[in-house]
């Protein structure tokens, strides 16, 4: 393999000066235009090829999947501890936001929609219907532990460290050190070299992963519009359907744009800090007037159960558990989270400029997932006590698995009722503007190579993927739910560019810190 050189990085200062990578452009856009014409001349063949698909990739990779998770969390935590972690990301020497900002911009944007969507229903679900990695009977207490241990499963250490530990090390240092561009394409330089960089093989890389990250999003703007219509009908009585859904989709998109093209340092850390403060007020209300000895209990017996059970559930593959649970739940879910590792990785280093190597992984890989833990826990641990209690009963929804029927339920249920209803879906909306700000932010650093990306590009992802959630929710939220499965079969080659950090993010972790003084440790194969 020859040695990389050099000599791309006066290119890569080139594209600062450009609307974007016309293969990124072109193939990106292209599949949106693609997915939505497809689906209008023949859904139902799109949704059985994909299907298919979906299912072949759950049955096939699922483990392979797993074992990528595990490996990039126990790296992860392994450099963490090491000496290089003392190294500084992004050529400063003070971080560019405060602490609490920067926390902020990381919690909402990486658990999102997604985890709130969640956080309701799925613990109530492990709970009547018990994960294959335990023996409780259904529905007793019991089986609290375990179904709340599965949750964090799905959203915890693993999740969280795929999406911005390793793969950010490695784009903070060849970006902001090296000065190559600030794209997914970065994360394979180190094996492949120039030939990558600056072919067109280049741009179909950073296509595979804005295409996997346009699926991801737009599942959740949809599935917005559709839980927001729907509580609010329940709760105040609008009608119900496609036009308060497409209003919902102007006003979330209105958000999203204008917080994505006002940057990181105004609208998209304002958004995220409002979004705290209210996630904040809404778990403090839940601990302090709720089940407050249930709800703890739960959470020492669930996370303890969680740690005991980790490498239990984690392995956990369709040879051990039925097919079905693996391919819509552990593997979908993880799939879902390899998606979306190499946009929120460049996120992830442009907002930890400052920081050092040590404070980023933990954030990521340690903290927030903490944070997420006991965000489900004030949700979906209420909701199994009103479910133990006979307060509410979600067995048929979630068994048909309406989460928005669930989320709204169990938030009736809550402490002050309709109004924490409402609350909530307030909350669910602008985490998913969150996401919907950051990944068109995101979306646009990768077609231009730089972290200061045009504005009009910004604006164009945004608008692209509200238009594409309106477009498929008028063909009925069947075709949300085909393009969320589209998200597994997409892991797959995102999955291969995110394989390489195993081993490059400890080499720049070092060269990083050898940069700054800071080790001697002799270099290792690496081409920094």
């Amino acid at each position: 393999m020859s040695s990389p050189s050099h000599s791309s990085k006066p290119r890569a200062d080139q594209r600062r000066h450009s609307l974007g990578d016309p293969v990124v452009l072109g193939l990106s856009a292209g599949f949106i235009v693609l997915f939505v014409v497809l689906s209008l001349y023949d859904s139902e063949a799109v949704a059985s090829t994909i299907g298919a698909g979906f299912a072949w990739t759950a049955a096939m990779l699922g483990s392979y999947f797993q074992l990528l998770l595990l490996l990039t969390f126990f790296i992860a935590m392994g450099l963490a501890i090491s000496p290089a972690a003392s190294a500084k990301v992004g050529n400063l020497d003070k971080p560019e936001l405060s602490t609490f900002k920067w926390l902020s911009i990381i919690l909402c944007t990486l658990l999102a929609g997604g985890g709130v969507f969640f956080a309701a229903g799925e613990p109530v679900y492990h709970f009547v219907v018990t994960p294959p990695a335990f023996d409780t009977e259904p529905g007793t207490v019991e089986a609290v532990a375990g179904a709340l241990a599965q949750s964090f499963m799905h959203w915890g250490f693993l999740a969280w460290a795929v999406l911005g530990s390793l793969t950010a090390v490695v784009l903070a240092h060849w970006h902001y050190d090296k000065g190559f561009p600030l794209q997914p394409r970065t994360l394979l330089y180190p094996v492949f070299g120039e030939r990558l960089l600056q072919g067109w093989i280049g741009g179909v890389v950073d296509a595979c992963c804005v295409i996997a990250v346009v699926a991801g999003t737009v599942g959740p703007i949809g599935f917005l519009a559709t839980q927001v219509s729907f509580g609010l009908h329940e709760l105040v009585g609008f009608a119900e359907g496609y036009t308060t859904q497409l209003v919902i989709l102007v006003v979330l998109g209105a958000v999203y744009v204008t917080s994505a093209a006002t940057g990181i340092n105004r609208g998209i850390q304002l958004l995220s800090r409002f979004n705290v403060f209210l996630a904040l007020a809404i778990a403090i209300i839940i601990f302090v007037f709720g089940p407050t000895l249930f709800l703890t209990n739960a959470y020492l017996q669930g996370f303890g159960e969680y740690v005991s059970s980790f490498l239990a559930m984690a392995t956990m593959t369709s040879e051990t558990a039925p097919a079905w649970w693996m391919q819509w739940w552990t593997v979908f879910f993880f799939a879902w989270f390899i998606g979306y590792g190499p946009l929120m990785a460049i996120f992830v280093a442009r907002i930890s400029r400052g920081r050092t190597i040590r404070q980023m992984i933990l954030a990521v890989a340690v903290m927030a997932p903490i944070a997420t833990t006991v965000w489900f826990t004030l949700l979906g641990g209420s909701g199994i006590h009103f479910q133990l209690t006979g307060a509410i009963d979600l067995g048929e929804a979630l068994n048909n698995f309406q989460f928005d029927v669930a989320t709204l339920t169990v938030a009736q249920a809550l402490p002050g009722g309709t109004l924490m209803a409402l609350a909530i879906l307030l909350l669910t909306t602008i985490f998913v503007a969150t996401t919907g700000d950051s990944m068109s932010y995101a979306i646009a650093v990768v077609c231009t190579g730089h972290d200061r990306p045009h504005t009009g590009v910004r604006i164009f992802w945004g608008i692209a993927m509200a238009l594409m959630a309106a477009i498929l929710l008028n063909m009925g939220a069947g075709q949300i739910s085909v393009l969320q499965q589209f998200i597994v079969i997409t892991a797959i080659p995102v999955s291969l560019i995110l394989l390489p950090s195993l081993w490059t993010g400890p080499q720049a972790a070092y060269a990083m810190a050898r940069q700054q003084g800071l080790t001697t440790r002799p270099k290792v194969i690496v081409n920094d």
